[in-house]
């Protein structure tokens, strides 16, 4: 029997409102720019895309419900936009201490009990960041985009009470489950 795996990936999602404003502004740019957007919700990523088998989901399941109750909902800032080198538009997300903090301790959370380890988090850091249009824009296209989003002002606040778990069905990304977080004590 031949073991498959299928993509993963996890992020905090944000509450309705917050959603329909990312999609307000991929919209936009779709409209002015043509652009698209990846195939999955607005999200700030915290572990990038990996294999896992899905006859082993139980045991992702179980280590990430671990997690999360081991955790406080955690505060999300967006503030302005940002860009990475010509081809990804986003809305930036502070990196407060306790984002990065939450963000670590998961990583390290993985690596330890499940063996998942970014690849790419040696050489660069965790930039927390909702994408709103990515790698398919022409470098004119990409100039003009940046050149109208810069200008958007945008400031706006969660808390984010849930961790989000995605899978890729070989089109794009749905919710495989979420994890609620622990409320701080008021």
């Amino acid at each position: 029997m031949v073991d498959t795996t299928a993509r993963f990936f996890i992020a905090l999602i944000p509450p309705p409102a917050i959603q329909d404003y990312a999609n307000g502004v991929i919209q936009e740019l779709g409209d002015r720019f043509q652009t698209y957007t990846a195939k999955a919700p607005p999200h700030v990523t915290l572990q990038p895309p990996f294999e896992w088998s899905p006859a082993r989901a139980d045991r992702l399941v179980d280590e990430l419900s671990t997690f999360s109750q081991q955790q406080t909902s955690i505060p999300v800032h967006l503030l302005g936009f940002g860009q990475f080198s010509s081809r990804v538009l986003y809305v930036h997300v502070e990196k407060t201490a306790g984002l990065l903090a939450f963000q670590s301790k998961l990583a390290e959370h993985l690596e330890h009990t499940l063996g998942i380890i970014d690849p790419k988090a040696k050489r660069r850091s965790f930039t927390p960041h909702l994408t709103v249009a990515s790698r398919n824009l022409t470098p004119d296209k990409f100039q003009q985009a940046w050149s109208w989003l810069k200008e958007q002002p945008v400031s706006l606040e969660f808390e984010s009470d849930r961790l989000t778990l995605l899978q890729h069905d070989g089109t794009q990304w749905h919710i495989y489950q979420e994890f609620m977080l622990v409320r701080p004590a008021a």
